[in-house]
């Protein structure tokens, strides 16, 4: 059991009490972000715009944020996103209770949290590598996973408790969460970096170079962009919720929840028993599994049987960013980790949320149905076309 023991340094359970309560404030204000538009406008489109607004500073900041966390402390990129989040809550709150939120106020503000997220996900990434040893990378991959996972479990179950009170009193409490996670990310230890790099054009892009050069690495990280582009549903569940399994608030926020479940359970168990061999086809298998589990999700009217497999679409989709984060953070140099991390993050804004902004504008014209039906088989397709376009992921045996 000793060869265990480095994932768990003072350092990484700071990281991953930073991650926790951060992950908790952004989930809870990401349920009373939605439940709230859908009450202000009931437009299926304006949910998808709340994803949109989101996605864009993504593209503008993917490339800087990227540089930044190569060329400065790593915890302070991560501390400015968790306080950019804070500030969010803190507007929303305020004008929750005072009755002034708007559509254009929660879109306007999406876009802070976009430029939060592109912050923040580059920063965790590149920060795990500096924490653990190169051969427990997978293990603790797994359990910072894990951790964000169990947070999406909890944070929509709260917050959607929380709403019954008002969703003042949810944006407080994310606040109040985000502050704590502040405090913990300096608490993570300060770690040696190398000579910085000057900026110049070539560095800014080495991050878009490395992986297009590297088809492993794209293909991993493409996989999960178009599938979950298409196959998500999270934008639509408040419709769902409200519409089709006639729940309120709390409903949401446990169908929100679902999927973390599922991943929260895969977490674990790979925290304990690491994949290490056939990690590629696993992958294809895993995102498969997260198709088929949409699908029937998509025409379900039991609250149980949907919630059922929401669980397995996140134990599915677990499966796939394990196995995407730590063959990104192996075969990445850590000079190039932030750059890399970051373009790797901008893959996930696109597929969360130019999914949610796909999801919403299609439920406009053929129902929310029809619109996770057509992207659950988008994410079929997706996996038959892959396997034919990156047949070198498919046969990745070990991590090197």
């Amino acid at each position: 059991m000793k060869e265990h023991a480095a994932p768990l340094t003072r350092a990484f359970h700071f990281f991953l009490a930073t991650r926790l309560m951060g992950t908790l404030a952004n989930q809870m204000l990401l349920l009373a972000l939605g439940w709230q538009m859908y009450d202000l406008t009931e437009r299926p489109l304006d949910l998808g715009l709340v994803g949109l607004f989101q996605f864009m500073p993504s593209i503008l900041l993917t490339i800087p944020a990227g540089q930044l966390v190569d060329v400065i402390d790593r915890r302070f990129v991560l501390a400015m996103s968790l306080l950019l989040q804070s500030i969010v809550a803190i507007v929303l709150a305020a004008g929750s209770y005072g009755g002034w939120v708007s559509r254009d106020l929660i879109l306007g503000l999406g876009i802070l949290l976009g430029a939060a997220r592109a912050l923040q996900a580059p920063a965790l990434q590149a920060l795990v590598p500096t924490l653990v040893p190169a051969e427990l990378l997978s293990r603790a991959m797994a359990m910072s996973s894990a951790a964000m996972k169990f947070a999406v479990v909890a944070g929509p179950a709260i917050g959607g408790f929380l709403y019954a009170s008002g969703a003042f009193v949810v944006y407080a409490v994310c606040s109040f969460f985000s502050t704590i996670s502040l405090v913990t990310t300096f608490m993570i230890r300060k770690t040696p970096r190398k000579p910085r790099e000057r900026v110049t054009f070539a560095s800014m892009f080495a991050g878009w170079t490395y992986i297009r050069t590297h088809p492993v690495i794209l293909g991993a990280i493409s996989l999960d962009l178009v599938a979950v582009l298409l196959g998500g549903a999270t934008a639509l569940l408040p419709i769902y919720a409200r519409d089709i399994l006639h729940t309120g608030p709390w409903g949401l926020g446990l169908l929100r929840a679902a999927p973390a479940v599922g991943a929260l359970v895969v977490g674990f168990v790979l925290a304990r028993l690491p994949l290490e061999r056939h990690v590629g086809r696993k992958m294809f298998i895993a995102v498969g599994i997260y198709g088929l589990s949409t699908l029937v999700f998509a025409w379900s009217h039991d609250f149980m049987l949907s919630l059922v497999m929401l669980a397995i679409a996140g134990a599915g989709d677990m499966v796939s960013v394990v196995v995407r984060q730590t063959l990104v953070q192996i075969r990445t140099p850590d000079e190039l980790r932030g750059r890399v991390s970051g373009v790797n993050s901008t893959f996930i804004s696109a597929s969360n949320q130019l999914g949610e902004f796909r999801s919403g504008t299609m439920a406009q014209f053929i129902g929310a149905p029809g619109s996770v039906v057509v992207g659950a088989l988008g994410t079929l397709a997706t996996v038959a076309i892959w396997t034919k376009l990156f047949p070198g992921l498919g046969r990745m045996d070990r991590w090197k």
